[in-house]
């Protein structure tokens, strides 16, 4: 679970830098405006994974016991 919450941040930080540098170069601004929706949803779906219940387990980790 661990390397699909890290691959999935490294295509978070991809999208945000390519969203920026297209809105900044224009002409591609709905393209651009897209990536960054879709790296805000992504950092959302790593918030959700990662951020402990009340309890201090993650969904993460319970997903990771469950593997096991």
């Amino acid at each position: 679970m661990e390397t699909v919450l890290s691959i999935l941040m490294l295509a978070t930080i991809a999208l945000l830098v390519g969203g920026i540098v297209l809105l900044r170069k224009g002409g591609y601004r709905k393209q651009a405006i897209l990536m960054l929706v879709l790296a805000a949803i992504f950092a959302a779906n790593v918030a959700i994974w990662t951020v402990p219940y009340k309890g201090g387990e993650a969904p993460a980790e319970k997903a990771g016991a469950l593997a096991e």
